[in-house]
């Protein structure tokens, strides 16, 4: 077999779990319930946020927090400070995707 095959779980519990770090890209897989996220950080690469359920809150940088509903994509630069969590009563549920890999990011 030529490709690889990945999975991730699926649920509504608290998850955060790495699918893909290869050198070449991480793949995050994260679901979060009401009053969930992350600790407050700089992104360690250029990263693309994709909701797939919930919606996301996000503080980026010193703005004002956004919210983004399943369907949308976010790109946050390096080095981005960034706040990510769930203020909703539905489940948020993303994929987390930093190209280059932060192993093998350069500015």
């Amino acid at each position: 077999m030529i490709q690889k095959e990945f999975n991730f779980s699926d649920g509504d519990s608290k998850l955060i779990e790495k699918i893909i770090s290869d050198g070449n890209v991480d793949l995050n897989h994260m679901i979060f319930p009401k009053g969930e996220g992350l600790p407050v950080h700089n992104a360690n690469s250029n990263v693309y946020m994709i909701v797939l359920r919930g919606t996301l809150t996000i503080t980026l940088g010193n703005q004002e927090p956004y919210k983004y509903n399943s369907g949308k994509i976010l790109n946050i630069p390096y080095s981005t400070k960034m706040d990510v969590r769930n203020e909703d009563d539905e489940v948020l549920e993303i994929f987390v995707v930093k190209a280059p890999s932060p192993f093998n990011y350069k500015e």
